[in-house]
C-alpha cells in the first residue's frame, strides 16, 4: 500500500507526463492539480444536480470525527460513505464527493484520522511521499485497528441515517481508495442491514492471512461489491482477485473483480498514478453499482 513498489511506478507514470515529483508536488501545493484534472474527466464533472455542501462534526466512541457531507439541493437520495486514501481527507477528495453528489447520492467524506487531529492532515498525496509526512501518518495508520473501523462504520452510517436528505428507503453505499478499500468491506459487515453495495478503488489489505481478513468478512455482509484492482497491485499479489473470487461466490455476493491497466491510485485526482480514461472507467463502475441502492 503506497509502499516502495508503487513509489517506482509512480515516478514512471510522471515522466511520461513530462513531470517529476517536484514538479508535480509545487503543481499540488500550488492548488492547480485538483482543477487541471478535475476539467479533463468526467468523473469529476458536476453534470447532475445542484448541490448543498459543509463541513460536519459526528460524535464518535473516540472523539470527533470532521466530515464533508454533500448532497443534491433538493429531494432525498441513498447515503454513500466515502473513506479517502493514506493521505486522508482533502480537497482532492471533496471534488470528487461533490461530482458523486451530483450524481443523486448524499456523500460523507470522513476524515479517518480525526483520533490524531482535524483534516486535512496533508494537504495534498505529494506531502505523504515526503519522510516527514510518512513519519506524521505513521502513528495515525496504527491506531485504525479493524475494531476501530468498524465502530467508526456505525456512527457514520447512523450519520446518514439522521440526515433528512437520505433516503431511509434505499440502502446505503460505501467508496474507499487505497487504505480506504478493505475499509468498505467492514463497513458492510458493521451495518449488514443498511449497507447494499461497496466500492474497493486500488484497495490494499484486501486479502490477507489474519482471521478477520476483509476477504473473510462477506459472509456477514449483504452488499453487492466492486473490487478495481491496480495492475501493479495485482503483480505483487496476484492471487488477490482469486481468492476474492471464491470468498465472494462462497458467500453468495453479487462482485465485480477486475484488475485494471492502470497503476495503484489511479482514481485519485491529486496521485501520481491518475490516469483520467481509466479514473473514467471505474467512475462508471461504481456510479452504476450505486444506482441499483
Amino acid at each position: 500500500m503506497c509502499d516502495e513498489f508503487t513509489l517506482e511506478s509512480e515516478e514512471a507514470n510522471l515522466a511520461r507526463r513530462g513531470l517529476d515529483r517536484r514538479a508535480f508536488a509545487a503543481l499540488s501545493a500550488a492548488g492547480a492539480m485538483g482543477v487541471a484534472l478535475a476539467g479533463c474527466s468526467s468523473s469529476f464533472a458536476q453534470t447532475g444536480d445542484a448541490v448543498t455542501e459543509g463541513m460536519v462534526s459526528i460524535a464518535m466512541d473516540t472523539g470527533v470525527c470532521d466530515a464533508f457531507f454533500v448532497h443534491p439541493a433538493k429531494g432525498t437520495h441513498p447515503g454513500i460513505v466515502l473513506w479517502p486514501d493514506i493521505a486522508g481527507l482533502r480537497d482532492a477528495f471533496k471534488v470528487m464527493a461533490r461530482s458523486l453528489a451530483s450524481q443523486g447520492f448524499a456523500v460523507l467524506a470522513v476524515n479517518h484520522y480525526y483520533r490524531s487531529g482535524p483534516s486535512p492532515v496533508m494537504e495534498s498525496f505529494s506531502d505523504y511521499r515526503t519522510p516527514e509526512g510518512q513519519a506524521k501518518i505513521a502513528p495515525m495508520r496504527e491506531l485504525l485497528t479493524p475494531a476501530a473501523i468498524t465502530a467508526d462504520a456505525k456512527r457514520y452510517v447512523a450519520f446518514l441515517d439522521a440526515q433528512g436528505v437520505v433516503a431511509k428507503d434505499r440502502k446505503i453505499g460505501t467508496s474507499g481508495y487505497c487504505m480506504g478499500g478493505p475499509f468498505t468491506v467492514r463497513t458492510a459487515a458493521a451495518v449488514p442491514a443498511r449497507v447494499g453495495g461497496a466500492v474497493s478503488l486500488h484497495g490494499a489489505g484486501l486479502v490477507t492471512p489474519a482471521p478477520d481478513s476483509p476477504h473473510r468478512l462477506l459472509t456477514q455482509t449483504k452488499a453487492s461489491y466492486l473490487f478495481a484492482i491496480a495492475r501493479n497491485d495485482d503483480a505483487k499479489q496476484p492471487d488477490q482477485k482469486t481468492q476474492l473470487r471464491a470468498a465472494a461466490d462462497a458467500a453468495g455476493r453479487p462482485a465485480e473483480i477486475e484488475v485494471y491497466p492502470a497503476d495503484h491510485g489511479w482514481t485519485v485526482p491529486d496521485s501520481p498514478a491518475w490516469d483520467p480514461d481509466a479514473a473514467d472507467k471505474a467512475w462508471k463502475q461504481m456510479v452504476a453499482l450505486f444506482s441499483k441502492l
